[in-house]
Order: structure tokens, then C-alpha cells, then sequence
């Protein structure tokens, strides 16, 4: 690679840095109307207000004050995926522990937790009716159907949680969940029914909280920690961290989901009804980031119920996966705006490759010697235009010293030489220039793929997602670019030649902390241009 082309990767690299850690913000929709899903949407409430009735009837109710002095009970949901445990406390969600995903590479790491709660705070999943006529039960037991829920295999039936907390002549709630056995979806419906001779004024919110603890540290590349959603086709999402406290930020309408996210993990909420949901998105002074889907406001006569469906996807950033639900779900991946269109392809490509060797070092290695020979011509085009340009570098030095105090002459006299020789001398920058688009594709490709973490590669490299541990290849990529820059011929601008030979030590340090994966592909990257350039040299 010419000189032009590492100084224009350098440059590349460092204006996709500086634009997304300090220009990029987070997509923010208009404040949507107050309009959410339900039965019979109105804007008027009734004429005998029930909210009364059922305050009401809710403090007489001495089998709820009965219920309260029980224990809360914990209900444990097994599948092949994961294991997750509700409580019987506002029927929510107390830990969701992933099967196939650890902390650390250790085997006997601790498996994936996606629920993070502190004391005194809400559990996710759990329902409020705000500006409803509905009290909200606050730290209501709810009654379960069953003791626990264990499905063993890929055909096993779809299977029910049933959780119900009723206010005799008032208002009955019910959360029914169903859970599949091979997906990490499983379904919410929330029903209201009302018990009351009055019609119901009501609206349904679904939350999911999490603790975000402060002092957490960052591996540099894991800046995706915080509330994410797919609103009217574009991503919003924010770092917790970076969120202000007691500022509440609201989103939508058109909201096909929304959620918590990780770096290679989401816990997302998905309404049934996009169209008439918004999202509200708060931080409160406990650290606790809270992402509620508001659900529309309804009339519900007497003796009858309104429902309310969700769909949850609690799981790994998987894109084979998250495609196949056909709601957006894949762009939780950050791929970028731009360079999703290249990344996504990069990712498939790979995640093919390795079906036939089962090793994703190897499978990046094929990955780049396959768009390494995509290039091949324009790289060829490259060394050979940079030949001739050093064939042309004395005559050039010669115009340099003639013409060192007339700069306009200067730069007629060189370009009528390289008119002369039919040198064009962007034909050594431009090819490079072209790959570079297709470089940060595969860039992102592998920096958010899950597929890679605690993937092994071979010997010292037990995971392409982290850096190499003894820094070996960064090392052998550093000494690969040193050999290119002796291929690769001088400037007579000696500060240029300065910088160029800084170059390889400052992408030596940069790939520190890259993870392996990466510094794996840049180094058989340049392992492939140096053969290609001694090819075109010695014809």
C-alpha cells in the first residue's frame, strides 16, 4: 500500500472515530399525540368518573390485604435457551439467565444475565396504568398457574404462565405469558376486565427497568450500553451513562420496539400495534434506566375486558436470527447508516464460510483474500502507476529545484511531464481509496458480530473479540506495514517521509487493543498487498 493510501486510512480512521463518539445523536421523533391502542379509543372520559369506585372498591377488598401478607413465590420458566424466573410481585420478570452465553470464556463462567435490578427497584415486565382509572396496585401478589414451567425439547408444546390479581367488583388483571421452546421470543397479553357496573377509563404501560451501575468500565469498544428502540424506520439509541437524570424523553408513535441493549445482547419490548404505541425513556437518581411502551387509552363497558399483546425478544444480537422476526430487529447491531449495506453482506459472507471450515479465524482469513482478489486489478493499476511515478520522481526533483520560487510554474511544468509519460498521479491513491469503504464494512462486521465472541482462532487466541493477549499479531501487522513502506517508494518531501515512517508504529499501537479479529484480517490484508507488490515490481 502507497503512502497515499495508509495517509488516507489514517485520516479515514480517525474522522469515523471523532464522528461517532462527538457527532453522532441518537434519532428523536416528535412528542406523539396521546393516542395509544385499546378497544374503544376516546378522548372524553365517562360521565361517572370510575376511578372512585374502584379506589374504592380496592381498599375494601380484604382478599387483596390477604394477599398481601403471603410471600412473594418465584416461578421458574426452563427452555433450552434460557431460564428465566418471575415473582409472584407485580407478576415480573426477576432474572433472565441465557444458556448458551457466559460472562467470561471460562467454562465455568456465570451465564448471561439480561435482568440487572437494584434493591428497592421495579422488576422489567412489569405493567402501570397510568392517567387510567386503574389504581395501580403498586407491590400487588399476584397468583400464578402454575408452580413452574420446564420444557425439554425443540417439539415440545408451547406453554402458558398465568398471572391474575383481581379487585372483587372493580377490576381484574391478568398477564398470560407463552413460551416456544427454540425461540428467545415468548409472548405477553395483558388483560383488563372490568368488574365494575361503571364503564373503564384505562391505559396500559409495559416497562422494562435496569440498573446501570456507574463505576462500570468500559473495554473501549462497548459504549452500547442503554436504551435502544425502531421508530418510524430508524434507530434511536442512547448511552446510559450519558443520559441525564429526571429528564424523561419521549418517542413515536410508529414504534415497532424498543428496549435495553448491549453490546452483543438486547432485552426488547415489541407492541403489537406500532402505529398507535410511543415509547417514554427515563433515568431516575438510583441509576435505574426505565423504557416503557405506552399503550392506548380505552373505554372497556361493563363485564367486558380489553387486551393488550406484546411480543419479547430477550436474547443474543444474532442477525440470522433477529431477521427472521421481520420487524427491524437486525439493526440493533450497530452497524452504522451508511455502512450496513456493506457490513450486513461482509457478516453473511462470513457466517457462510465458516459452515464449511468451523473456524472463524480461518473463515476471516478466506473473507479477505477473497476481496482480495476482487481488487486484484485495481491493485495492480495501483503498484504500476506508482512505478512509473518513481521512474518520473528525478525529472520531478529536477522542476522542484528549477522552479522552487515560482509554485504556479512549478505545477504546470509537473503536470505537463506526467501528460508527457501518460503518468496519471492519482492512479496509485484512487484504487486504494475505493477499498476503503469496504474496509470499515468489515470493520463493523467484525466489532459487533457475536458470532466472533469467545470465538478461538488458534493457540494464544481463544476469542477473535478481544485483543490479542501477548500482542503477537498487532506486532507481525506493524512489521507487515514496515516491510510496505520499504516497498514502497520514497517522497522527497521530507516531513512526508517522516510521517510515512511513524506510519506503521502508530497502526501498531492503534491495534493494541483491537480485538484479534480484526488485527487478523488487517495483517493477512497486508501479508496479500506485499506479495501483490513485489509481483508488479519484479515484471
Amino acid at each position: 500500500m502507497d503512502k497515499r493510501s495508509l495517509l488516507a486510512v489514517v485520516l479515514s480512521l480517525a474522522v469515523l472515530f471523532i464522528y461517532q463518539y462527538f457527532f453522532v445523536k441518537p434519532y428523536v421523533p416528535k412528542q406523539p399525540p396521546s393516542v395509544q391502542k385499546g378497544t374503544v379509543p376516546t378522548t372524553q372520559s365517562p360521565e361517572t368518573p370510575i376511578k372512585n369506585v374502584v379506589r374504592t372498591a380496592a381498599s375494601k377488598n380484604t382478599s387483596l390485604q390477604l394477599a398481601k401478607e403471603h410471600t412473594k413465590k418465584d416461578i421458574r420458566v426452563k427452555t433450552p435457551l434460557y431460564t428465566a424466573t418471575f415473582t409472584t410481585g407485580d407478576a415480573a420478570l426477576k432474572s433472565f439467565r441465557l444458556s448458551d452465553y457466559r460472562k467470561e470464556l471460562k467454562s465455568n463462567s456465570d451465564l448471561i444475565e439480561l435482568v440487572n435490578i437494584g434493591n428497592g427497584m421495579p422488576a422489567p415486565l412489569t405493567v402501570s396504568f397510568q392517567d387510567s382509572d386503574i389504581v395501580n396496585p403498586g407491590d400487588a401478589i399476584y397468583e400464578a398457574n402454575v408452580e413452574g414451567i420446564e420444557i425439554t425439547n425443540s417439539t415440545s408444546e408451547p406453554r402458558q404462565l398465568i398471572f391474575t390479581c383481581e379487585y372483587p367488583g372493580a377490576v381484574k388483571i391478568e398477564k398470560i405469558f407463552t413460551f416456544q421452546s427454540a425461540k428467545y421470543t415468548f409472548d405477553l397479553e395483558v388483560k383488563v376486565h372490568n368488574l365494575s357496573a361503571t364503564p373503564l377509563n384505562q391505559g396500559v404501560n409495559l416497562a422494562w427497568h435496569q440498573y446501570v451501575n456507574p463505576a462500570l468500565a468500559s473495554d473501549g469498544y462497548d459504549d452500547q450500553h442503554g436504551p435502544v428502540s425502531f421508530i418510524a424506520q430508524k434507530i434511536a439509541r442512547e448511552e446510559a451513562k450519558k443520559m441525564e437524570t429526571a429528564k424523561e424523553k419521549l418517542l413515536g408513535p410508529d414504534v415497532s420496539w424498543g428496549g435495553f441493549e448491549s453490546k452483543y445482547f438486547i432485552a426488547s419490548l415489541i407492541p403489537q400495534n406500532p402505529s398507535l404505541t410511543s415509547l417514554s425513556v427515563t433515568k431516575d437518581s438510583r441509576e435505574m434506566v426505565s423504557v416503557i411502551l405506552k399503550g392506548t387509552k380505552s373505554i372497556i363497558p361493563p363485564g367486558q375486558a380489553a387486551s393488550f399483546s406484546y411480543s419479547l425478544y430477550l436474547g443474543p444480537k444474532d442477525y440470522s436470527i433477529l431477521k427472521t422476526l421481520g420487524i427491524g430487529l437486525e439493526y440493533a447491531i450497530d452497524f452504522g447508516d451508511w455502512l450496513k449495506w456493506l457490513a450486513m453482506p461482509m457478516l453473511i459472507g462470513l457466517k457462510f464460510l465458516y459452515g464449511y471450515v468451523h473456524n472463524y479465524g480461518i473463515a476471516i482469513i478466506i473473507l479477505t483474500t477473497l476481496i482480495k482478489i476482487i481488487f486484484w486489478p485495481l491493485g495492480n493499476k495501483s503498484y504500476k502507476s506508482m512505478k512509473e511515478m518513481q521512474k518520473l520522481q528525478p525529472k520531478i526533483n529536477e522542476l522542484r529545484e528549477r522552479y522552487k520560487n515560482d509554485k504556479t510554474r512549478l505545477s504546470q511544468e509537473t503536470m505537463a511531464l506526467y501528460k508527457t509519460h501518460h503518468v496519471n498521479p492519482l492512479g496509485g491513491c484512487l484504487p486504494m481509496l475505493i477499498q476503503i469503504p469496504v474496509f470499515f464494512g468489515l470493520y463493523k462486521a467484525l466489532l459487533y458480530a457475536i458470532e466472533l465472541r469467545h470465538s478461538p482462532f488458534f493457540w494464544w487466541i481463544q476469542d477473535l473479540s478481544e485483543k490479542d493477549p501477548y500482542y503477537i499479531t498487532p506486532l507481525i501487522m506493524g512489521a507487515t506495514m514496515f516491510i510496505q513502506q520499504k516497498m514502497t517508494p520514497t517522497s522527497a518531501d521530507p516531513m512526508q517521509a517522516k510521517v510515512m515512517l511513524l506510519m506503521p508504529v502508530i497502526f501498531t499501537f492503534m491495534f493494541l487493543n483491537f480485538p484479534s479479529g480484526l488485527v487478523i484480517y488487517w495483517l493477512f490484508n497486508n501479508i496479500l498487498s506485499i506479495g501483490q507488490q513485489y509481483y508488479i515490481n519484479k515484471s
